[in-house]
């Protein structure tokens, strides 16, 4: 069997370091993957995820992993848009991205945004698996195609598990060669920005968030555990990202 295209990998530990702070014993990427710590106004650690080249093309394999242990508070956010493009294969690109959180410890993952544009194909997982007692703030926002032009194929699963159990398990497939239906009043609405925000605190086991709509394309519904699911869709980037912070700030 033939490999094509590229691979790459990066991984980020944090650690509490015993001083009210967060250290970061591994934070290593290779190929188009470069993890950067960054300076941080609190206690947490900051780090931003640098694409050294386009990417993910057709053919391509990225995976993404962070794992915080006991007490550590971790922000990790990106440079700049992930741009899905066509390759010279046609087999799909893959990213994976696998988060632990422990119990005590705190994740906030806020990448930019992931443009699907015209001729590209692509396959990405999210997978949180947080312990009893860990907090999570984690945001996704996906855009098909750039202005001006037809989307490309984007498919995205997201699961969350606290404490061996499964609270979200999704996936949606859009543009080109998706199931039927995609585009229409059900999924996107003829939308083409599509967003969550998934938001894990032990104190929505005391005092549960009740569903609600949130203006004109979001709404909030509680999931079956310590958690909220914030789903949005947007005629373009900027108003989804108004649409989820403006959640998050509700949240808060």
């Amino acid at each position: 069997m033939t490999v094509t295209g590229v691979r790459g990998r990066a991984r980020i530990v944090a650690r509490a370091d015993g001083r009210g702070g967060t250290a970061l014993p591994v934070l290593d990427g290779e190929g188009p993957l470069a993890p950067r710590r960054t300076r941080s106004t609190g206690p947490g650690a900051k780090v931003m995820v640098v694409g050294a080249m386009s990417g993910p093309l057709g053919g391509d394999r990225f995976t993404l992993s962070a794992r915080l242990e006991e007490g550590a508070r971790l922000h990790v956010g990106s440079a700049a848009a992930t741009l899905a493009l066509p390759g010279q294969t046609k087999d799909a690109a893959r990213y994976d991205v696998r988060l632990d959180v422990a119990d005590g410890a705190e994740l906030h993952w806020l990448p930019e945004q992931l443009i699907a544009a015209e001729g590209s194909d692509l396959y990405v997982t999210t997978r949180a698996e947080l312990a009893d007692g860990a907090r999570l703030v984690l945001r996704e926002e996906q855009v098909l195609g750039r202005t001006g032009e037809q989307p490309g194929r984007l498919t995205s699963r997201l699961t969350v598990r606290i404490a061996g159990r499964t609270v979200l398990d999704q996936e949606l497939a859009c543009g080109p060669g998706a199931p039927g239906g995609w585009d229409g009043p059900a999924v996107l609405a003829g939308y083409r920005a599509v967003g969550q925000l998934v938001v894990v605190r032990p104190r929505f086991a005391r005092s549960p968030v009740p569903a609600q709509v949130l203006g004109e394309g979001a709404a909030l519904v509680p999931l079956a555990g310590p958690a909220v699911l914030v789903s949005a869709v947007a005629p373009d980037a900027l108003r989804l990202r108004r649409l989820l912070d403006e959640a998050s700030a509700r949240l808060d």
